[in-house]
């Protein structure tokens, strides 16, 4: 059966997304939905489908949108999630919707701003906080990155429902062995931020985090302080730099970090914390195979101009197609797509405005 690819694209403008079939040669854009709201995330679930939107707005605040007709229409969650009145925390955003295991089809996760973790058992609808997570010791001294004190990255072990990894700016990785009834600090190993934290166990900035599809024990990180890998579950990380650095004394900064269903590895760095743009105005992205050694560029997206752009944590995606496709979109608004491992590029239709999320859906046609 033929299959019918979509790149769903959150920007602070709406919701678009591209559809192509499995060739991914043409594609058509689709959208504005949501107009005027700020999606920070996007999610098609394959098991419902239902697409998912965490949207914000100056006005009217955040929330989860859903929609059963591929964007034709959307509700709003009422019971989206929030925190309680007690808790003094504050709901700015919707950072992350993550589907649960798959024993579980109907269990969906959220992360948030303030950072929070809520589940959904009910494919949605309804949503509550996993607050073992926020009632943690070290959560009065939780600082926020420069993005505001998000969990943006939500990693359930394919081998175990109950064993789960959140990641934070600028608090670090938290592992749960139960379901998240309790949590523990896993952030040996990373460069901690001079934010002034009492506890070493946090005040790490985590840009974003990705699972290794082999080997659940393998884990990644773009970190402000670097790149990372870990291969006991995040007990434990070590820098993973060869490549990223052109000269000495220097300290890869971006961050998106996304790894494909044979294991590559993609990041698109970024001149410095100081200068968030592409290194020289050159639009490289950097890839690293499984079993070397170094980084290396990919592939040169547009040789013939300079782009002194950003990407974003959750901007940058690849699709589960054997022959898979990788996706990545920029504030300025382009997005772009490589069906080679990043070697070639195609520019994708539309100029749309600031990217802060991208994600891919397959679905059978």
């Amino acid at each position: 059966m033929s299959k019918r690819v979509l790149v769903l694209v959150g920007t602070n403008k709406g919701v678009f997304y591209y559809e192509s079939n499995e060739d991914r040669q043409e594609w058509s854009l689709k959208g504005p939905f949501l107009s005027g709201w700020e999606a920070y995330s996007v999610f098609g679930d394959g098991r419902s489908g239902r697409l998912f939107a965490g949207t914000s707005h100056a006005a009217y605040g955040p929330s989860i949108r859903v929609s059963d007709d591929f964007g034709e229409s959307w509700t709003q969650i009422e019971n989206s999630p929030s925190f309680s009145k007690e808790s003094g925390f504050s709901m700015n955003r919707i950072w992350q919707i993550a589907p649960g295991h798959e024993s579980e089809p109907r269990t969906l996760f959220a992360g948030t701003e303030e950072a929070g973790l809520f589940v959904s058992r009910d494919g949605g609808d309804n949503w509550r906080e996993l607050d073992a997570l926020t009632k943690h010791p070290t959560r009065p001294n939780w600082f926020p990155g420069a993005g505001g004190m998000c969990l943006h990255t939500i990693l359930v072990d394919p081998r175990d429902a109950k064993r789960m990894w959140v990641a934070m700016s600028a608090v670090g990785v938290f592992r749960t062995e139960d379901g998240g009834e309790t949590w523990h600090p896993r952030n040996v190993g990373l460069a901690r931020v001079p934010t002034g934290q009492p506890y070493d166990e946090v005040g790490y900035c985590i840009h974003k985090m990705v699972l290794d599809p082999t080997n659940p024990d393998t884990l990644y990180m773009q970190e402000h302080g670097g790149v990372f890998r870990s291969n006991d579950g995040g007990d434990s990380w070590f820098p993973i730099e060869e490549g990223l650095t052109m000269k000495e004394g220097d300290m890869p900064f971006g961050f998106p970090i996304v790894v494909a269903p044979n294991g590559d590895l993609f990041l698109a760095p970024l001149e410095s914390s100081e200068l968030r743009t592409m290194r020289d105005g050159k639009l490289l992205v950097y890839g690293r195979s499984r079993g070397d050694e170094a980084w290396a560029p990919v592939g040169d997206v547009v040789p013939d101009e300079q782009r002194h752009v950003s990407v974003l944590r959750d901007a940058m995606a690849v699709d589960g197609l054997d022959s898979y496709g990788l996706y990545f979109g920029t504030t300025s608004g382009e997005a772009f797509c490589s069906i080679d491992r990043g070697r070639t590029w195609s520019r994708l239709p539309g100029q749309l405005s600031r990217i802060l999320s991208v994600k891919t859906w397959v679905l059978e046609a």
